[in-house]
């Protein structure tokens, strides 16, 4: 009777909006990578509470932003309601179109997302790097060329019994984390979007991977506009802008060296937690990043 208890409750679960709508953008969209959050709020479900509270903002084409906060601050939630994982209140537009007026297919197929938790597929390797069945085999070898030089990944899927057409065991269990990661980097790559997301994605990752994943999302990404949840600072202190969360709420947003100057500045407190040489460090390397970015945008 669990199993009956469980099919009834999924069953009486509240549809998503449509996959597909009469609204397309066009093809290539988005070509900037901008996006605007206008008075956005978010909450998981009617009954639960808000999670982001009235947000504004803008992240504009090919810019770098880091996003902090504390535990429950709203960071990942701020990328739930980009995917719409629920419907949010008021306005995200990308490059002008909004994006509550398309299809979640369309939508979330020009996101890329690179999980702290990496997500494989029962499946062959190529399902997973191609789900969609839109690369060549030259195309699927190009893009673990480009993860891993020397091409150690590249080598491991070579070794594998039958290559590309290698059946993965369940959520890639015969990979390791750091393995995963570079396949879902991989996957990144192809899809070849505007938009990159990047939840941590070297938090349960060796340091030499780690290396290899910031330096390849560096060369690899540069179009691109990225955003970058951050649990260790060191990954996003070279950031363009850095966007403080609090409690579902903006607390600052601004280059990381012009954020360092407030001593009473939530995330000059973040900083100082790490210890003297940890900070110093941080404030360096803000310091020679700032000289390069534009202007502030208002929010």
């Amino acid at each position: 009777m669990t199993s009956v208890e469980r099919v009834v409750e999924y069953a009486e679960l509240e549809s998503e909006a449509p996959w597909e709508t009469d609204k397309q953008p066009p093809g290539d969209w988005p070509q900037k990578g901008s996006i605007i959050f206008d008075s956005v709020s978010f909450s998981y479900s009617d009954s639960s509470p808000l999670v982001l509270k009235n947000l504004s903002f803008v992240f504009t084409s090919r810019e770098k932003v880091g996003i902090v906060g504390r535990t429950g601050a709203g960071k990942s939630s701020l990328i739930s309601a980009m995917f719409r994982l629920g419907e949010p209140e008021g306005r995200i537009t990308i490059d002008g179109i909004l994006t509550s007026e398309i299809g979640l297919h369309t939508l979330r197929q020009k996101m890329s997302i690179i999980p702290q938790d990496p997500v494989l597929f029962t499946g062959t390797m190529r399902k997973n790097l191609d789900p969609f069945k839109q690369h060549t085999d030259e195309d699927l070898w190009n893009a673990l060329q480009e993860v891993l030089q020397p091409s150690l990944l590249t080598t491991m899927v070579e070794e594998l019994p039958n290559k590309l057409e290698t059946v993965l065991t369940e959520s890639g269990s015969n990979f390791s984390v750091g393995q995963r990661q570079l396949v879902c980097l991989a996957r990144a790559i192809l899809r070849e979007n505007r938009i990159l997301i990047v939840d941590e994605a070297t938090a349960n990752v060796d340091p030499r991977t780690d290396s290899l994943i910031q330096q390849t999302i560096q060369n690899r990404f540069q179009e691109c506009t990225i955003l970058t949840i951050a649990h260790r600072l060191n990954t996003i202190i070279d950031c363009d802008r850095i966007l403080v969360l609090d409690a579902g709420r903006i607390q600052e947003y601004d280059k990381p060296y012009v954020l360092l100057q407030n001593q009473d500045g939530l995330f000059y407190q973040m900083v100082q937690k790490t210890g003297k040489a940890e900070a110093a460090s941080l404030l360096q390397v803000a310091k020679q990043v700032s000289a390069s970015v534009p202007e502030q945008v208002s929010y």
